[in-house]
């Protein structure tokens, strides 16, 4: 009977968990149908905005971190989904990671300097999404018009929210841009993408703290940069690394339904890391890697750059 119940406790726990996501999901999924209505309605009142930060980020920033053989992987500690094990070795070299994500003041250089028009910056999957879907600016992102693109950096924006069209904070991390999107970013700024492991040390030692569901404000936020170490590596938005969502060494699907739940999708997608202004807290920690086809643009995804040491 023992056994049984562990079996059955497990399985509940998974539930739990599963619909911790399930209810991240409903609130983009609310958000990109409201963004299909005309009146673009608002699913609840704008929150009160996160508390100011103590000064702009404005210079991104660099923290360096050394190279080396790390563990990555869930520590075992707690529950983790089957994706974060078996916990393994990976060696790294020295790298350096921007002290906070791009924000929409980023992204809009990027749209004034042409990214969108020049196919040297992207990869050759993305270029031909970005003709046949007519991507200009992120995702919910309004009045974008042609011929005033090249002024994008001095012009006043708005964006579809949870709250309907709101004001585009510049400092706020840049939110809804697909992997594509954020690989030429980082190609046109001169860097790359983190990989998922360099994440995962650098989100070491960082508290779970940020702007989470639980904050009520659904939208991301400026942040006061961390004396300590990167901001913002938890909450707000979900981060594009450049890792393909494959298994772990090691890791072998469980029997029956349950073994269904993360491995039969381990193929043509992107890891994201650190969880967004809609996902639950205690849903969070360094280990957590979510994952998405790269043309996906209407989860509260985002980017941090990074580069080598």
């Amino acid at each position: 009977g023992g056994r049984v119940g562990a079996d059955v406790g497990a399985l509940v726990e998974l539930g739990l968990h599963h619909e911790q996501q399930h209810q991240e999901l409903m609130l983009t999924d609310l958000l990109h149908l409201f963004a299909q209505n005309p009146l673009r309605p608002a699913v609840r009142p704008a929150g009160a905005p996160c508390a100011a930060p103590a000064r702009g980020p404005e210079a991104p920033g660099w923290i360096a971190f050394d190279g080396g053989d790390f563990e990555v992987g869930h520590d075992g500690a707690g529950f983790a989904f089957d994706l974060e094990l078996p916990r393994h070795e990976v060696r790294l070299r020295p790298f350096r990671l921007a002290a906070r994500p791009v924000t929409n003041a980023d992204w809009a250089d990027f749209i004034a300097a042409g990214g969108y028009d020049d196919p040297s910056l992207w990869l050759s999957d993305g270029w031909d999404m970005l003709r046949a879907h007519g991507w200009r600016a992120p995702l919910y992102w309004l009045e974008i018009e042609p011929e005033r693109e090249r002024a994008a950096a001095s012009s006043p924006r708005a964006a579809m929210t949870l709250a309907g069209p709101q004001p585009l904070d510049p400092r706020a991390p840049v939110a809804h841009v697909s992997f594509f999107e954020a690989d030429a970013y980082a190609r046109w700024a001169g860097k790359r993408l983190p990989t998922e492991f360099e994440w995962e040390i650098a989100a070491r030692g960082v508290p779970v703290e940020g702007n989470f569901a639980e904050s009520g404000v659904w939208r991301p936020e400026p942040a006061p940069r961390s004396e300590a170490g990167p901001s913002q590596m938890f909450g707000d938005v979900w981060e594009w690394t450049a890792s393909p969502y494959v298994a772990y060494p090691g890791f072998r699907p469980a029997a029956g339904a349950v073994g269904e739940y993360n491995g039969k999708f381990m193929n043509g997608q992107y890891v994201l890391r650190g969880g967004s202004c809609v996902s639950p807290r205690s849903h969070l920690r360094a280990s957590y890697r979510n994952f998405f086809q790269p043309g996906q643009r209407w989860q509260f995804s985002g980017l941090r750059l990074a580069e080598d040491a």
